[in-house]
C-alpha cells in the first residue's frame, strides 16, 4: 500500500500531457508487439470487433461518472 501510495502522489505532478503522451506510448507498444510477435496478432485479430468496443464502453464508465459529478 506505501508504494501505491508514492505513486498516486507523483501522478498528481504530471501534466495533461503527460498522461496523454502515456497513453501514446501504450497504443504504440501494443502495435509493436503486435508487428513482432505472430502469436499475439493472431490473437488480437481473431477477436470480434464489438468485443473492443464493449471494453471500452465498461472501462470508460468509471472515468464518465467522475467528470458528470
Amino acid at each position: 500500500m506505501k508504494i501505491l501510495k508514492q505513486i498516486e502522489k507523483k501522478i498528481k505532478k504530471l501534466k495533461w500531457y503527460d498522461m496523454s503522451l502515456l497513453k501514446l506510448d501504450v497504443v504504440f507498444f501494443t502495435l509493436f508487439v503486435i508487428t513482432v510477435w505472430p502469436a499475439f496478432r493472431n490473437l488480437v485479430l481473431g477477436i470480434e470487433w464489438f468485443w473492443y468496443l464493449a471494453i471500452a464502453i465498461v472501462l470508460a464508465i468509471p472515468i464518465l461518472k467522475k467528470l458528470c459529478r
